[in-house]
């Protein structure tokens, strides 16, 4: 199987450079930009299927890049990104230790009560893996977020702390990732 995985465009909040979360903020036009563009990269793949976050701006990515109608991708909630709690919406800058410490340093991070743990995020992504790996997919398109990629890349790449934090993926950035004897290997990195 070959996994495509994109993280979504660009959203006024990404341009603000305020945490965004499971606050459900579109694309804006350089996110619209960047989801074309991409499309335009692997523009001759047919996906055998769609997958996407349950917020808009990961389904209105995952409709353009792979040119497949809304009602075609399949919606996943176990996709969708970290809960930030009280720090929705917030700048990056004004944060405090506590979220700085999960970004850089997450195996250490003790999550605050409203934010969701890295190992609630692992747990997420392994039954999504282990549901889709049931299926007889030869090629996938998964659309998501910034956050949750961190731990897809983590389980996809075989991180023993199954994340991989750096580097922070980028709006539309495509990793293709193929499955050779239970294992994946990443085969190429599209940057937008």
């Amino acid at each position: 199987m070959k996994i495509y995985l994109t993280r979504h465009g660009q959203t006024d909040l990404n341009a603000k450079k305020l945490m965004q979360g499971r606050s459900d903020i579109p694309l804006n036009e350089m996110g619209r930009s960047q989801a074309r563009a991409a499309h335009d990269k692997i523009a001759d793949v047919k996906f055998d299927a769609v997958y996407s976050s349950p917020l808009d701006r990961a389904i209105e990515t995952a409709e353009i890049i792979s040119g497949v109608s809304r009602s075609q991708i399949i919606i996943d909630e176990r996709i969708i990104e970290t809960d930030f709690g009280k720090y929705e919406q917030r700048p990056y800058a004004t944060m405090g230790l506590p979220m700085n410490l999960y970004w850089m340093l997450p195996e250490v991070f003790k999550a605050p009560e409203t934010v969701e743990s890295t190992k609630g995020m692992i747990e997420r992504v392994r039954s999504f893996f282990e549901d889709l790996e049931k299926k007889n997919y030869d090629t996938v398109l998964i659309a998501c977020h910034g956050g949750i990629i961190r731990v897809i890349r983590g389980y996809l790449e075989g991180a023993k702390r199954g994340y991989i934090w750096r580097p922070r993926p980028k709006n539309c950035e495509i990793r293709i990732y193929e499955s050779c004897n239970e294992e994946y290997k990443l085969i190429q990195d599209i940057l937008i």
